[in-house]
């Protein structure tokens, strides 16, 4: 007899398909080997030491503070440490608690909704300023084009397009300068039929260049102050576009300046479903979200975003990460802009795997080639 000891399991149910597993057992055996942490904030006192009675009945766990069973504050966070089958027995048993488990019973059913994108998406970057953070995403009238052309075959899903930069300390630019450079690359997609080919988001946030970008075939708005002007939603809406919401803390003049948060992740998650909801008001129908690494946010912050990325799927949106050579890479290892292709490719495979469904990324060859393998070994 040997063995061998199993990891990463992304798909049980085919592992058990292989094995000749009854198939009444293969949903049921699944079940058990998919494990969950979810971390609780400010739950009643009465309803964690309920829920981890409860827990604890079915074989998950909830891990609370000291003094929880004795009720010394009214309120406390815990962890709950379940497989999917546990969790889905919870969501049904805690419907009929107090002290707001009913509440939580709803939330843990919506986690259990949730499915990652198995086809991610590659976003490829075009640049039509001559300040962006890399010069190689750097491309005017025919060598945009040719650019275009060239992100199609190599395998980009979707082409986006902008001509100001949003680095840290970018200098602001008018919307008649802003128009300038890309009216003539925008005509040109237009007067090709590109857009009958891939999809084509425009990265901006003024609607004069907007609403050119849509009468020349975009269909996707994407814009990094995250909808804030009603207009934009207003747009978007009116030409049946899809909306690609980003979170940023600040502006790029000032995002970098000791970004603070109280937790990271509840608080973009709270900002991009507020921001779901009003942009849904508006009528728009298809919207995607961006956690928005580097604008706004330390390296820590960066690093707790891409490992806690599944909490986002709660949003039922399809979540863009854009981590394509920025410097997080270079204060984890330093390297150049030019040199940054490889831990652009760690951090991005990681996304795909916590649940991305859209790479925004500056070289798309290397990443259709990498998520082929990625997809392979899962």
């Amino acid at each position: 007899m040997k063995i061998k000891q199993l990891s990463n399991i992304d798909k049980p149910q085919i592992l058990l398909q292989k094995l000749g597993v009854d198939g009444g057992g293969i949903d049921i055996l699944a079940s058990k080997m998919k494990h969950y942490i979810i971390y609780i904030y400010d739950l009643h006192v009465g309803g964690a030491n309920i829920l981890k009675q409860d827990a604890l009945s079915i074989g998950a766990d909830l891990a609370v503070p000291r003094g929880t069973v004795i009720a010394s504050t009214k309120t406390v966070d815990c962890i709950l440490i379940a497989t999917h089958k546990e969790l889905k027995i919870l969501s049904k048993k805690e419907l009929q608690q107090p002290f707001g488990l009913r509440e939580l019973a709803f939330q843990l059913k919506n986690i259990l909704n949730v499915k990652k994108n198995s086809s991610p998406e590659i976003m490829g970057i075009i640049n039509a300023n001559d300040d962006s953070f890399f010069n190689g995403s750097r491309f005017k009238g025919k060598n945009a084009l040719n650019k275009i052309e060239t992100m199609i075959e190599d395998g980009a899903d979707i082409i986006d397009i902008g001509a100001v930069s949003s680095r840290p300390n970018a200098p602001k630019v008018g919307v008649e300068e802003e128009l300038f450079r890309i009216k003539p690359i925008l005509d040109e997609i237009a007067k090709n039929s590109f857009y009958e080919e891939k999809k084509f988001s425009i990265d901006s946030y003024e609607p004069k260049v907007i609403e050119h970008a849509l009468n020349s075939g975009f269909t996707i708005v994407n814009d990094i102050t995250g909808f804030q002007n009603d207009s934009l939603s207003k747009l978007t809406a009116q030409y049946g576009a899809t909306a690609l919401i980003m979170h940023m803390q600040g502006t790029p003049q000032t995002m970098q300046k000791n970004p603070k948060y109280q937790d990271i992740v509840t608080d973009i998650y709270n900002f991009l479903e507020t921001a779901i909801s009003k942009v849904e008001a508006f009528g728009v129908q298809d919207i995607i979200v961006d956690i928005g690494i580097g604008f706004g946010k330390t390296l820590e912050h960066n690093i707790d975003l891409i490992k806690n990325l599944e909490n986002f799927l709660r949003l039922e949106k399809k979540i863009l990460v854009g981590a394509s050579r920025k410097s997080m890479i270079d204060a984890i290892s330093p390297s150049k802009v030019e040199d940054r292709l490889a831990g652009t490719l760690a951090i991005h495979l990681e996304a795909v795997r916590n649940g991305a469904s859209i790479l925004r990324v500056h070289d798309v060859k290397e990443h259709f080639q990498a998520l082929k393998v990625f997809e392979a070994m899962r």
